[in-house]
């Protein structure tokens, strides 16, 4: 018989542009979490000989890459804005890499619990079947536009147009089992996230204790 135990939790944190997203990925990292971030893996593919940047050169030619031969990320964000294709394109090939990396790093996690930061989780369709809870950080869609064309120098066009490719408010909250609110700044997201700590630590204890045969 299998004797093997669970393996950890696996929460999926998500949320718009200018939500927080990093932020609180963050606080749950220092309280023990191990953190996936799918950004920064997309990223890494997409650097000067990361592997998704010959398939991206064939697919769309050289002027969506840099002299120094990383992608050029302000030519392909206006692209796939303007041509839904080329979006389908793009995430071809980027997808089965992020996701094979993602879950190289989450086999490798010696953190408590694993939490997957994926700002397109809830659009993605099959990121919510690989996570036990789907957490999404809401604030109101003013603070968003705010924080983003603060952060990122945009204009308060070029952020709505983002936030309109996205899927609304609404739609994440609707399918997250837990929500964290970050309109007013670290000091309210703290208790936020360690009462969110405590219910992850309980069901990771739980799942150490039943046998792999018995999910």
């Amino acid at each position: 018989m299998d004797t093997r135990h669970a393996p950890l939790l696996h929460i999926g944190l998500t949320g718009g542009i200018g939500c927080g997203k990093t932020t609180v990925a963050n606080m749950f990292a220092a309280l023990g979490a191990s953190i996936v971030d799918t950004d920064l893996i997309a990223h890494s593919m997409t650097v000067p000989g990361g592997p998704a940047m010959a398939a991206i050169g064939a697919a769309f030619g050289e002027r969506y890459i840099t002299p120094d031969g990383a992608l050029d990320r302000a030519a392909m964000r206006a692209l796939v804005f303007s041509d839904p294709a080329a979006k389908v394109r793009l995430e071809g090939i980027l997808h089965p890499l992020i996701r094979a990396a993602a879950e190289a790093e989450a086999a490798a996690a010696r953190g408590s619990y694993v939490i997957f930061v994926v700002p397109l989780l809830i659009e993605s369709g099959s990121w919510q079947g690989r996570v036990a809870r789907v957490l999404a950080i809401d604030c109101s869609e003013a603070t968003q536009i705010s924080r983003v064309m603060a952060r990122n120098g945009l204009q308060e066009a070029q952020v709505k147009a983002i936030m309109a490719a996205q899927f609304t408010r609404q739609q994440r909250l609707a399918a997250a089992a837990d929500v964290i609110v970050n309109d007013d700044g670290i000091a309210a997201l703290a208790p936020q996230v360690e009462a969110l700590h405590q219910v992850y630590m309980a069901i990771s204890a739980r799942m150490a204790g039943i046998p792999m045969q018995r999910l």
